[in-house]
């Protein structure tokens, strides 16, 4: 059972997770073919299923194989966040990070994290090393992580200018162009904001903040009618969204 689960993980379970966390670059994106790595293979492709505890069975049992298996504890570490539990998170990516202390992939994700939970500076600091890695392939996702750390601590200015560098390097790159949808609209540069959406829409699906940020510009914009498509939108898909409570108390739709 566990050899023919194996050759179904084996190819794709590190792209499903990446596609799950796009904007984290959660693994490096090695992988082997050796049975050793069954539970770790399976926990990953179960984190990306969205199968959480059977995610965190896999990826424990991974660990008691091989406790020096940093991608196991990297992704263990993610699987906490999603858990919401911060404190055994930051302690698995401490540890991925001691075994394997110039993983780039380990360094974004811990670099994010920190950014998110209340250590913009350490955080910035493990993005800056990723960002700026010669040997790193995907800068683009840590410039993006970078971007939003510069947000948390209230610099639009310089976040703007990691996410143009990140669509420099990928102009296809979904959370970027969402992000600078975002700050168009904030900024009153309401055909950049469309611009941004409509480029993000060719390679990702709407989000209830891309919808009520759509909304929004088409308000501001006098296209009403195209506004209450795109709220008619947001309260259809995400009608448990904040977005989708606070569209339906606009009365001027």
């Amino acid at each position: 059972m566990q050899l023919e689960l194996l050759k179904t993980v084996n190819r794709f379970a590190l792209v499903l997770l990446a596609a799950a966390v796009s904007a984290c670059g959660l693994l490096d994106g090695s992988q082997s073919d050796n049975l050793d790595d069954v539970h770790f293979q399976l926990g990953v492709r179960y984190l990306g299923m969205n199968k959480l505890e059977l995610a965190r069975e896999n990826l424990l049992l991974a660990l008691k194989e091989n406790s020096g298996n940093a991608q196991a504890h990297n992704a263990l570490a993610f699987l906490y966040e999603k858990l919401n539990q911060p404190d055994q998170a930051k302690d698995q990516y401490e540890t991925a990070l001691n075994l394997a202390p110039d993983d780039l992939g380990v360094k974004n994700n811990f670099g994010r994290f920190l950014c998110e939970h209340g250590e913009p500076e350490t955080g910035m600091e493990l993005l800056s090393e990723t960002s700026s890695s010669p040997l790193n392939d995907k800068q683009w996702m840590a410039l993006t992580n970078a971007g939003r750390c510069q947000l948390t601590v209230g610099q639009p200015q310089m976040a703007e200018n990691y996410f143009k560098q990140a669509l420099q390097l990928n102009n296809a790159y979904a959370p970027a162009l969402s992000e600078m949808q975002k700050i168009a609209y904030q900024n009153g540069d309401f055909w950049a904001a469309k611009g941004y959406l409509q480029r993000y829409l060719g390679v990702a699906a709407h989000t209830a903040e891309t919808l009520w940020l759509a909304a929004q510009t088409e308000r501001v914009m006098g296209n009403k009618e195209l506004a209450k498509e795109y709220k008619h939108l947001l309260l259809e898909k995400f009608p448990l969204s904040n977005e989708a409570k606070k569209i339906a108390g606009l009365k001027d739709f």
